[in-house]
């Protein structure tokens, strides 16, 4: 078996280290002894421990536990996440149960049993060890959260995205879970952020996941953690996403990706509130708020054989509608000037208006790529436009005609465009200005390569 965990054990009485050291040595990576408590500070600031084995009494003839509550204390203000299991006497349990509350992870007795001993630290050692792998995922979220960029801000005016303001605003501050649906770039995950920033779990952070990254093989050990062996590469316990979610909110985008299969599983884990582990048989409950995203269209995520409707009618109990950029057409201006300002921020240069003849043209452009394809227009212009002001052939776009309305494109019937109309017409341009390359066509659609290929095969192409 492999050694696993730093153990550091104080106690007055020498014979009892050196037991200890043996005993210990055997079944954990490191084992630190002293008998002066007076070195613990020393020692905490210069090792790393994973749990600290404290002995109640240090003084000859002192039983009442008190050097051991003090030494407690200290070693908490020095370390607050320690854990720390007290040894006590026989007859000492209400001394015991004072140390826990005072901080105190678990209590032995003295004379102690080997397996309990060793049992009582290897639980201590994988409770240090995912507490640190949880505290450092939340800081890692938190930091994510507190350098949100202004980039990530709700820009606009027009009623289509006031709507969708309105519904965060209402539905932020409850726990219900929330299903985003949306064209790839147009902001579901700024969306999904806002909601949270405006719930009551702001304080616990955000852990996002995109189903579309995560191979099928990976899903469970991903999201449900897995023990020590479970399979080949899992060489040690790993705390799985969920779990390290708990108090905040978990974000599962691209959920249209999932297969049946795994919806299945995250079905049972909806209803129960609860993961398994892979390799383990024990159940833990998670406490999550969950947001689901989907570029899915209503018509495929209402079919069975694509999403299982029993999952959709538990993911979106309110269901926000994000517009497409063409359906919110008076937003382009304010868009264009907040993402001009950026980058020229961003790479050190002077803003500089749009002439009036390209901004006609970006608003009569479709944007298939929505948001997201206007932002990269604009990053690519001021980088390379030479001008004053930026003229239309700035921007990296496929412009239509001026006179031309948007919702409609010259065709034999001259009818408006379906949705499904336009995404196939945006796939066709987007394969062909690519020479069929499939990774920079999936680039510039700011979809994934998965979906690219659902798509193509989808419309035909």
């Amino acid at each position: 078996m492999e050694k696993n965990g730093n153990i550091l054990v104080v106690d007055d009485d020498q014979d009892i280290l050196i037991a200890a050291r043996l005993l210990l040595k055997r079944n954990f990576a490191r084992v630190e002894t002293t008998n002066r408590p007076d070195q613990i500070r020393r020692i905490l600031e210069e090792q790393e421990f994973d749990a600290v084995l404290l002995d109640m009494n240090f003084s000859l003839g002192e039983n009442s536990g008190t050097e051991g509550l003090f030494w407690l204390e200290q070693i908490l203000a020095i370390k607050p996440q320690m854990v720390v299991i007290v040894i006590t006497a026989h007859g000492g349990i209400d001394l015991a149960v004072e140390a826990m509350k005072k901080g105190a992870t678990d209590f032995i007795t003295k004379p102690w049993q080997n397996e309990k001993l060793i049992s009582t630290l290897r639980t201590a050692v994988r409770l240090a060890q995912y507490g640190r792998e949880t505290q450092t995922l939340k800081k890692r979220n938190q930091e994510i959260q507190d350098n949100l960029s202004n980039q990530d801000r709700m820009i606009g005016e027009s009623d289509a995205i006031k709507g969708v303001m309105d519904m965060i605003h209402q539905a932020a501050p409850t726990d219900a879970n929330i299903m985003i649906l949306g064209e790839n770039g147009t902001g579901k995950e700024l969306i999904a952020r806002q909601i949270h920033h405006q719930s009551l779990r702001k304080n616990n952070g955000i852990i996002s996941v995109d189903l579309g990254a995560i191979s099928e093989n990976l899903f469970e050990s991903e999201l449900f953690g897995h023990k020590k062996g479970a399979f080949t590469d899992a060489r040690e316990d790993r705390i799985g996403l969920m779990q390290a979610a708990a108090g905040g909110t978990f974000f599962l985008d691209e959920i249209g990706n999932l297969p049946l299969a795994l919806q299945t599983k995250l079905l049972t884990i909806l209803e129960r509130r609860q993961v398994t582990p892979v390799g383990s048989n024990k159940a833990v409950d998670i406490d999550i708020r969950l947001i689901s995203a989907t570029n899915i269209s209503l018509k495929e995520l209402s079919q069975n054989n694509i999403f299982r409707q029993d999952l959709r009618y538990r993911l979106n109990t309110v269901e926000i509608h994000v517009p497409p950029l063409r359906e919110r057409q008076s937003d382009i201006p304010l868009l264009l000037d907040y993402f001009i300002r950026y980058y020229a921020k961003k790479y050190n240069q002077l803003v500089r208006p749009v002439s009036k003849t390209a901004l006609k043209k970006l608003m009569t452009y479709s944007w298939p790529g929505n948001i997201r394809e206007l932002r990269h227009s604009v990053e690519r212009a001021l980088i390379l436009a030479k001008g004053k002001q930026f003229e239309a052939e700035d921007f990296s776009i496929l412009t239509i005609p001026e006179k031309e309305p948007l919702s409609r494109v010259k065709q034999d019937s001259d009818l408006p465009l379906t949705l499904e109309q336009m995404e196939k017409n945006a796939l066709e341009g987007a394969i062909k200005r690519h020479q069929g390359n499939i990774s920079q066509t999936a680039k510039e659609l700011g979809i994934t390569r998965a979906s690219l290929y659902r798509r193509m095969e989808k419309h035909d192409l």
